[in-house]
């Protein structure tokens, strides 16, 4: 019987870099299906909720000026504007928005971190143009050759599981899934205070002789890496929090976040469905309302909103194009806890370990065809 390894960690204690020094986080708040008129009001809850942080929200003056206008919030003298001529269309090619778009809202949040004015930047718009224009700017940590996309998901128990790649991407080496876990290990222990994250590699079967010559590989690589490398874990092991982290290439851990997001739409459609079918079921609802709306918070995707774009130098989370300000405020309150809890340092010391750990690549070819 596996274990569980899941946590709750609803009731973590602040981190303690928040006493040392305030956390300024950059807003592109022109990005996503709705813009100021979300981001602005996300981020004036979010600082309410947070004494010491700072927001810089960019955009187009107007737009902005226009939708503080109607805001009212005693965090008002902690959001500043700063202003962008462009914005990066949601459709928009990654190529034209790094290279004709360069004071668009998305590149002048990201310009910030990379100037040390703010500590993380949070974008709602396009995500292959905010990991172009992040990666450009910002570049990679040492060790790191491609950013991955890393989001925490809720388990059974309550918990929480931390998953990457979920689309950055699509063709990944042995090698690059490595460092994804070794990205993801070091997330869960600045943020979750575990030291030593339990690692499952996602694959279509527990058993090591499963899975296409990318999962062999890496899962050897994994075995002789020093992470706490479980072994294989399969779809169903993500929600059951049999690991700490699960590492799998953008295209596999794509297809199954979006699947997990329809089949918990789906579900809540139906018991909906169902209870508002006749008479007697709007009544049987109304008994089992407390029940219904414990269930909807428990699966409310807004609450889990922002992924992490992991491996550069800086702290840069991507909410949902379509959140509503509940949704982004928790975008937000991501990437103040990543640049508080100083991930990026986290990651450039295990990747320093594991660079004199891991043995070259021909060198563990040389090994396997011996």
């Amino acid at each position: 019987m596996r274990a569980g390894f899941g946590r709750d960690h609803r009731n973590e204690a602040k981190p303690q870099a928040q006493a040392d020094m305030p956390v300024t986080v950059a807003v592109d708040a022109m990005g996503g299906d709705h813009g100021p008129s979300v981001t602005l009001p996300a981020a004036l809850k979010f600082l309410e909720e947070t004494p010491d942080a700072r927001v810089i929200a960019v955009g187009l003056d107007a737009s902005l000026k226009a939708a503080l206008a109607k805001l009212d919030s005693p965090a008002l003298d902690r959001l500043t504007l700063h202003a962008a001529s462009e914005v990066v269309a949601m459709h928009e090619s990654p190529a034209d928005a790094l290279r004709k778009k360069k004071d668009s809202s998305m590149r002048v949040a990201i310009n910030l971190v990379k100037d040390e004015v703010a500590q993380a930047c949070v974008s709602a718009g396009n995500t292959g143009a905010l990991m172009a224009i992040s990666r450009f700017v910002l570049k990679t940590l040492p060790g790191i050759d491609r950013p991955a996309i890393a989001a925490q998901l809720p388990t059974r128990q309550g918990g929480l599981v931390t998953v990457l790649d979920l689309g950055a991407n699509v063709n990944c080496s042995p090698e690059q899934l490595v460092q994804f876990a070794v990205m993801g290990t070091a997330l869960v222990a600045a943020m979750d205070g575990i030291e030593r994250p339990s690692v499952g590699l996602l694959n279509v079967g527990e058993e090591e002789i499963k899975g296409n010559e990318l999962a062999k590989r890496t899962a050897e690589l994994l075995r002789a890496s020093g992470l706490n490398f479980y072994g294989n874990v399969e779809g169903n092991d993500i929600y059951k929090g049999t690991t700490e982290v699960v590492v799998c290439d953008g295209f596999v851990g794509n297809v199954a976040l979006k699947a997990s997001e329809g089949i918990a739409t789906m579900l809540y459609e139906m018991l909906k469905a169902e209870f508002t079918r006749n008479v007697l079921t709007r009544l049987v609802a109304l008994v089992a309302y407390p029940v219904l709306r414990a269930f909807k918070h428990r699966v409310d995707p807004r609450r889990h909103n922002g992924a992490t774009l992991i491996g550069l130098k800086g702290v840069v989370v991507k909410s949902h194009g379509s959140a509503d300000a509940l949704a982004f405020q928790h975008a937000l309150r991501k990437a103040y806890t990543e640049a508080a809890h100083g991930v990026q340092d986290k990651i450039a010391q295990r990747m320093a370990v594991m660079s004199a750990l891991t043995p070259a690549p021909a060198a563990v070819a040389a090994v396997n065809d011996a």
